[in-house]
């Protein structure tokens, strides 16, 4: 598995303690991000919020990386991520912040250093359009919005 080099700041001195971004086991594709908060937030049903991470990263050109929910937070009280995937761009120096939304029944408190995301890193490719009056033919052609439901 290839693997690269990124560097990684802490945004604040106060979150020493917080872990840096981590894979929680050997098979795992994202690695975990912690909340970066002074104080709980408690997130009222269909409210959002912004939650630092205390983080800021160079990505090297060529890579991005994406902020996904967690799975088990998303299941057992219903907080996920809007713009999920969101994308850090590889010229982005600012802190890693998560737009949270709580689509449970029930308020739910996020506490300082709980894991609420997963980072993905990527490597990506540029594209390059070619305008063409006509575009080759494929099976599927323009079905789409469950067109093979059919």
């Amino acid at each position: 598995m290839e693997e690269v080099q990124i560097p990684i700041r802490r945004v604040r001195r106060s979150n020493d303690s917080l872990t840096l971004p981590a894979y929680m086991t050997e098979g795992s594709a994202g690695m975990d991000l912690a909340a970066d908060l002074e104080a709980d937030v408690v997130l009222a049903p269909l409210e959002r919020t912004l939650i630092p991470t205390g983080i800021a990263v160079a990505l090297p050109p060529g890579f991005e990386a994406q902020i996904r929910p967690r799975s088990g937070l998303a299941l057992k009280k219903g907080i996920t991520l809007l713009n999920s995937p969101g994308t850090i761009d590889s010229d982005y120096r600012g802190e890693v912040q998560l737009i949270a939304i709580n689509l449970g029944k029930e308020p739910v408190v996020i506490r300082r250093g709980e894991r609420v995301a997963q980072m993905v890193v990527q490597q990506i490719c540029k594209a390059q359009w070619q305008e063409v009056s006509e575009l080759p033919s494929s099976r599927r052609q323009e079905g789409g919005f469950g067109h093979t439901d059919k």
